[in-house]
């Protein structure tokens, strides 16, 4: 089993409007959320607004159902210019259980905006570890 790294950015209750034609979890609202999760982390990172310009390698190696907690963990993977790639994980856990099994990954890369909305330096921001 898999065990989650890197920082703990969304944790959310699938719910039955996120629910796939077959009464699964969509696999869209999963992406979502792992988009939703790696952009916390690089704005909590720089202190500015980022922007998604590429998401690659997704995969679904897991299921949940209505009412499994989604954890979205993220982590730097690289750090460009004016850009940051983030790896995603999302691990589901059923309601009344302790145990998590990972049900998404995927990686997003993201561009760093200054206050003009023009892309600004990642080394310029003292906040990215």
């Amino acid at each position: 089993m898999l065990s989650p790294t890197g920082d703990l950015v969304i944790r959310v209750t699938a719910m039955p409007t996120d629910l796939n034609p077959y009464g699964g979890v969509f696999g869209g609202w999963l992406m979502s959320q792992l988009a939703l999760g790696a952009a916390s982390l690089v704005t909590r990172r720089t202190g500015l607004k980022a922007v998604v310009v590429g998401a690659t390698d997704f995969s679904f190696p897991g299921v949940m159902q209505v009412g499994d907690e989604l954890n979205v963990y993220a982590e730097v993977a690289r750090k460009g210019r004016t850009s940051m790639t983030v790896m995603t994980r999302g691990f589901g856990r059923a309601r009344a259980s302790e145990d998590q099994v990972e049900v998404a990954k995927g990686t997003f890369t993201f561009v760093v905006l200054d206050a003009n909305d023009s892309p600004c330096p990642v080394d310029a921001v003292a906040q990215v570890v």
